[in-house]
């Protein structure tokens, strides 16, 4: 195995409105034996959620294998082949970008699919083909696949999302009032909020539900011309929701989008859906949602379940990756 990390300077996140780094690390494992040979491999992005960047995934844990131990077993058990992982970052000031394109934050769709996707098939030997390129993630991550495989089939050939943000009402919708809670105990100075993000402490619950909003909010219903760029889909002082900033939510949920994207999701060699039966954002709800969406319109999928909530689930991973590599077909 080897791991390197590679910068790559975006020209599209360059001047981005948060000022957030144009200069981006990316993690790139190479399986064992990519070093003395010429063989071609297939690769899967690995898409990190909320809060995180793409070299987290390195972490060394005293409980758990990080991405490139994981791999270096699946393979050596036989239970995967030899794939390349690209861990990409578009960590942004707000914790995320959803991998998609916003006037509020910076076009992170366009930075993965036209800087991103060429630099790694430039870069190393890839099979630089749709299906043996795979999209994976969990959370945001999760929900930055399907929205990847929907909107780009052309580049990604299959896809895995592991507890990804699927169903706006169930895992975005309940958490509103309580960031109202947490605005109003702040004397509803969402400007200072937004200013001091890290500064804040304590970082609390309340704090963090607060900021994965206002990151949603300017990834789903940006507004150049709101003060801050984008707009909230309730009301400060009552909590009521602005149904027409609702709406340009919803516009984003997957679960709503599957027959306009149905074509793009028939052709994809693996579309893998999971959730946690416990899943502490509902997610398991949107999950099968999603899925009787998907049967509806008659497109192949994969849906599991499993016995745990949220977080702390990357074993999940060897069911992913594994499934990646059998639909991909033996090399």
């Amino acid at each position: 195995m080897v791991f390197v990390t590679v910068a790559i300077d975006s020209a599209i996140l360059a001047g981005n409105p948060l000022g957030d780094p144009a200069r981006r690390r990316i993690g790139v494992y190479l399986p064992p034996g990519y070093e003395h040979g010429t063989q071609r491999y297939p690769v899967a992005y690995v898409l990190v959620g909320f809060n995180s960047r793409g070299t987290m995934l390195m972490n060394e844990s005293p409980w758990d294998e990080n991405i490139a131990q994981r791999m270096d077993r699946l393979i050596a058990s036989g239970a995967v082949q030899p794939m390349i992982l690209v861990m990409p970052d578009c960590l942004t000031r707000y914790g995320g970008s959803q991998y998609i394109n916003s006037s509020a934050i910076g076009h992170y769709e366009d930075h993965l699919l036209q800087e991103l996707v060429p630099l790694i098939d430039n870069s190393y030997r890839t099979i630089a083909q749709r299906d043996y390129r795979a999209v994976v993630g969990k959370s945001s991550g999760g929900y930055g696949a399907v929205m990847l495989a929907m909107r780009q089939p052309q580049v990604f050939g299959l896809a895995a999302s592991h507890s990804g943000d699927l169903y706006f009402e169930l895992c975005y919708k309940p958490a509103f009032i309580a960031c109202v809670r947490e605005l109003q105990r702040r004397d509803g100075d969402l400007a200072g909020f937004l200013r001091d993000i890290h500064m804040i402490r304590p970082r609390d619950a309340a704090s963090h539900t607060l900021l994965n909003t206002i990151a949603m909010a300017s990834c789903y219903s940006p507004n150049p011309a709101s003060p801050h760029g984008f707009d909230l889909p309730f009301d400060l002082h009552t909590g009521e929701i602005i149904d027409a900033v609702w709406q340009r939510w919803l516009q984003w949920d997957p679960v709503h989008l599957v027959g306009q994207h149905a074509e793009a999701l028939q052709s994809l060699k693996l579309l893998f859906i999971d959730a946690g039966r416990r899943d502490e954002f509902n997610l398991q709800f949107g999950a099968r949602i999603f899925c009787e969406k998907l049967k509806q319109h008659g497109i192949a999928h994969v849906h599991e379940e499993f016995d745990d909530g949220h977080l702390n689930i990357p074993y999940r991973y060897d069911v992913s990756l594994q499934r990646i590599s059998e639909a991909m077909g033996r090399l």
